[in-house]
């Protein structure tokens, strides 16, 4: 199942936070480098989804994250 979290005009760390605790129930969730934080991630992990976001580029130490996905 897809989804959008949120509209392309709305800041993705109000969006996440906003929804984060209303997810469904899912393994992984795929979203862009807008989503990259660590507070993100570590929500994600505390709900059993395994989060495939790609680091952002100012981010200093790379993220890993699965690329085929």
């Amino acid at each position: 199942m897809k989804f959008l979290m949120t509209a392309g005009q709305v800041s993705d760390y109000t969006g996440a936070a906003a929804l984060l605790g209303s997810l469904p129930s899912a393994d992984w969730m795929i979203a862009d480098r807008g989503y990259d934080a660590d507070w993100v991630r570590e929500a994600l992990k505390d709900k059993g989804i395994r989060p495939c976001i790609p680091g952002r580029k100012s981010r200093g130490k790379a993220v890993r994250y699965d690329k085929r996905r």
